[in-house]
């Protein structure tokens, strides 16, 4: 089935009038800096969340770039892997689980509200699953003939089968990660659809890594993502792809700091001692950092020391930023607006992606087959339930049959960057952790 319909030119100027005029200014200046980069051949690394990433569509366009070669490298969290291996969202049917029910549910156990999730399968989903997991689906049909509500979410989560599915799938497929020395993102993404960004990293040789601030989320996914490589390993790899970026954006996500400024960043972070320790660093120093963000403080706090340097005086002289700037600061506030190259998108960033992809697009003579629209509207309604129908859960046989036929397994000395790259072969003796580079 094809990708719904794509928004007209008439609905993205009625998008983009929708934004205020200083973002409509940023918004501009970060689709020139990405057209830029890519006509000179520069790369874009896009670090994005869950939450509304999912539900916007964010996430399916995003893979969607990776095909057409303008994203080099995704940093995410496993939230966000986590989900994607189920299919990115679901049709779901929520039950309220009554007092004095006779299902084998115990209270204790259900959510707030007392409410029991089920994932809407075909017949011929049911038998795939069937096979993987023998147990349970006398409660299925149960559930299935009483009265609820259906929606579409998050995949996965809290919802039978999958939810359970996607964790002990991530169990299983992270032990075979890290006998191969891959992380679990990649392992999953070759059995993954190609409407997923692990999909289609792992189809086009295109890193996509969780973070280690974003290891926490996605259940036991996050627990066997952090284990399928060495967090040192890690944190190198994200370096490495952070450091070939002449762009960065950030969609909808907390905690860049921590994700772009160390242990090896030199610029706005700390990477000055790993430095003194002779580790490989990189700067943020000339890169274009781009944030799309609904929290106008973050466009205020880079106003601010656009017109006086108040953060960096802050900095330099030891006092609290939130005291002297007088806004809640968040930590990502302070690299962000220090750093001469950034630019702050103040928006949803259900509207703000459309526009500046179209826009891209359009600027690079490209034709994509998916750009997506504002969840709440009429093309987004159509774009979500496509995503809930078309994009599959991860394909457990193909995973570990594209395994076989493409990795080595123990090389635990290739650099991850390398190992994306399947149609490359990792060399161990020239390759080392400590100097991963993404080619």
């Amino acid at each position: 089935m094809k990708p719904p319909l794509r928004l007209t030119a008439e609905t993205l100027a009625a998008l983009r009038a929708t934004l205020a005029p200083s973002t409509q200014a940023h918004l501009e200046n970060a689709i020139a800096a990405i057209v830029a980069a890519r006509q000179r051949g520069g790369r874009v690394v896009v670090v994005t969340g869950s939450g509304p990433n999912l539900h916007e569509g964010v996430t399916t366009q995003i893979a969607e770039l990776i095909h057409h070669g303008l994203v080099d490298g995704v940093i995410t969290s496993s939230a966000v892997i986590a989900h994607e291996m189920a299919g990115t969202l679901d049709r779901v049917k929520r039950v309220r689980i009554e007092p004095g029910d006779e299902e084998s549910l115990p209270a204790e156990l259900l959510p707030r509200g007392a409410v029991f999730e089920i994932t809407e399968l075909s017949a011929q989903q049911r038998a795939a699953l069937e096979i993987e997991l023998p147990h349970g689906w006398d409660l299925y049909d149960r559930m299935a003939a009483r009265r609820g509500n259906s929606v579409i979410k998050a995949a996965g989560n809290m919802a039978w089968p999958m939810g359970l599915r996607t964790e002990r799938l991530a169990q299983e497929l992270g032990s075979a990660a890290s006998q191969y020395g891959v992380p679990l993102e990649l392992m999953a993404g070759l059995g993954a659809s190609p409407h997923t960004m692990i999909g289609a990293g792992a189809r086009k040789g295109v890193p996509v890594l969780v973070s280690i601030p974003q290891l926490v989320g996605g259940g036991g996914v996050g627990i066997a993502i952090g284990d399928s490589i060495p967090i040192a390993r890690r944190s190198r790899a994200i370096a490495d792809m952070l450091s070939t970026a002449d762009v960065i954006i950030e969609s909808a996500i907390a905690l860049t700091q921590e994700i772009h400024d160390g242990p090896f960043e030199t610029y706005t972070g700390h990477g000055i001692w790993a430095a003194w320790d002779h580790m490989k660093t990189y700067s943020l120093k000339n890169k274009t950092l781009i944030r799309i963000d609904l929290d106008p403080n973050l466009e205020r706090a880079w106003e601010r020391e656009r017109q006086g340097s108040e953060v960096q005086d802050a900095i330099n002289r030891g006092l609290p930023k939130t005291k002297l700037t007088g806004i809640p600061f968040r930590m990502e506030m302070s690299g962000f607006a220090r750093l001469e190259g950034s630019i702050p998108v103040t928006a949803d960033i259900g509207v703000a992606w459309p526009v500046l992809v179209s826009a891209v697009e359009h600027r690079l003579g490209l034709r994509l087959d998916f750009i997506s629209a504002p969840q709440e509207s009429d093309q987004g309604k159509q774009m979500r339930a496509w995503i809930a129908d078309e994009v599959s859960a991860v394909d457990r046989e193909a995973a570990y049959a594209e395994a076989r036929r493409t990795l080595t397994p123990h090389r635990h000395d290739c650099p991850v960057s390398e190992l994306h790259n399947l149609k490359k072969h990792c060399h161990p003796e020239r390759s080392e952790v400590s100097a991963v580079v993404l080619e």
